[in-house]
């Protein structure tokens, strides 16, 4: 399989899933910082398919404490599975850009319908396993990998009509360093393999790729990335909306980039939580751009 040349971008300017503003201008901040040209440069079909359509948090009520905005999350993931299968279908690469984390339950969902079995590398600070019952805020996009795996509310579930879209199997996250108390408990009651920071100080990140390369390749059709800027250290990636320190270094990620365009695996990805309204200089759009390109074989020499 030689990764597909096609690329369609789709925007989701979504701030619903997070608890602060600014993160629905991470679409806009990613354009910006030219990732058409940059991806162009290196011999990729670009197509922009703009931005879905995203309401304002202010011009919604919030019903359900445990669930902020849970049917205006639905409607746009609902969408944005629609938008992805369509350009799955017309042989093309989607690149989704939000947004916060909620949009990768849309993301995920309109892969499934083309791939039975999807390998994941969720690259992350936070788990995002939690579920309404679990999560101490309420914030969707700490519930948009459970909801992947099927666990949660049955209305984001069912996106698409189907659940669970993903196997734990076939899932790692890459560079965890805050889960609350029910991801932990969920992650050890799925089995899901997650490499936290100690792993990839303890083995380095040449060793935790090889080991999630396996884990998401084996048995699987195609693997899909996402990838949350405030997986890397806020060092690097100020531009996020809830930084913790200690994070991966802008060398390793791009060297987790590198080894996964060498492993010639990936069918999807999406790159989220970039917020300029906390960046410098639109420097962490800039770097979601940067490894955008490693991810699609960019190389020095």
């Amino acid at each position: 399989m030689n990764l597909n040349k096609n690329i369609s971008i789709i925007g989701v300017p979504m701030d619903l899933g997070a608890d602060r503003r600014g993160v629905d201008m991470g679409s806009s901040a990613i354009r910006y910082a030219g990732v058409k040209k940059r991806l162009e440069s290196i011999g990729y079909d670009i197509v922009d398919k703009g931005d879905l359509r995203v309401p304002t948090p202010e011009s919604y009520p919030i019903i359900n404490n445990n669930l902020k905005y849970l049917a205006e999350i639905t409607k746009v993931n609902q969408e944005l599975a629609i938008a992805v299968d369509q350009e799955m279908q017309k042989g093309r690469f989607p690149l989704v850009i939000g947004g916060d984390h909620s949009i990768a339950i849309g993301t995920i969902a309109g892969v499934a319908k083309h791939q039975k079995n999807t390998g994941v590398i969720w690259f992350d600070a936070h788990g995002d396993l939690n579920t309404g019952e679990t999560s101490p805020s309420g914030n969707i996009h700490g519930m948009s990998l459970a909801v992947s795996l099927g666990i949660g509310h049955p209305d984001l579930t069912n996106i698409g009509g189907f659940a669970p879209k993903i196997k734990p199997e076939n899932t790692v996250i890459i560079g965890a360093r805050d889960l609350d108390e029910g991801e932990r408990e969920l992650i050890k009651r799925i089995g899901l393999k997650v490499f936290t920071m100690h792993e990839i100080d303890r083995l380095g990140m040449p060793r935790v790729m090889e080991e999630a390369l396996s884990i998401v390749s084996k048995g699987t059709d195609g693997v899909h990335l996402s990838l949350d800027l405030d997986g890397l250290d806020p060092h690097d990636c100020p531009g996020v909306g809830t930084p913790v320190i200690g994070g991966i270094s802008y060398r390793e990620s791009h060297l987790a980039m590198e080894m996964l365009a060498e492993a010639d695996v990936l069918t999807s990805a999406e790159f989220v939580e970039v917020n300029p309204i906390l960046d410098v200089q639109n420097k962490t759009a800039r770097v979601a751009v940067a490894l955008m390109s490693s991810a699609f074989g960019d190389k020095l020499l």
